[in-house]
């Protein structure tokens, strides 16, 4: 089973993110200018919430919030989900899936090693039932040989 810190090995470690008072304007730019679906908002090294693609649709478009002087941390999720590096995909889909969210910190007692989303797990579970039919399909054609 890959791990979160395999994961990371391969996707990286780097976290975006913004100051609780930047604008939602601002955030929702450095996420379009990095592709990314979130950002970390924090305080000084603390992590206060997330700030996602939902939160901009549920309490900004639909709330007919103005993006420009709202401050980000008024529209956050607060409530952020962590994981370990040591956990397993698949217990990070089954999280996700059952929580109804795309975004998962990676935490432990050292600090914050990255964050993973939805589709960095199902893009590993892809390549990885690519490879397992690559494989099937090799064997199959090369023992009539």
């Amino acid at each position: 089973m890959t791990t979160v810190a395999a994961l990371l090995d391969v996707k990286g470690h780097s976290i975006v993110s913004v100051g609780a008072q930047a604008s939602v304007l601002d955030a929702v730019r450095l996420m379009a200018d990095n592709g990314l679906g979130a950002v970390l908002v924090t305080s000084g090294a603390d992590v206060l919430g997330i700030f996602t693609e939902r939160d901009v649709m549920r309490r900004v478009v639909a709330q007919g919030v103005d993006p420009a002087v709202t401050p980000v941390s008024t529209v956050m999720t607060a409530a952020v989900v962590t994981c370990l590096p040591a956990t397993t995909l698949d217990e990070c889909g089954a999280i996700m899936t059952s929580r109804e969210i795309r975004h998962l910190l990676v935490a432990d007692s050292q600090g914050l090693h990255g964050i993973i989303s939805i589709r960095d797990v199902l893009a590993h579970r892809t390549a990885e039932q690519e490879s397992t039919i690559r494989f099937l399909n090799e064997y199959m054609f090369s023992a009539r040989g």
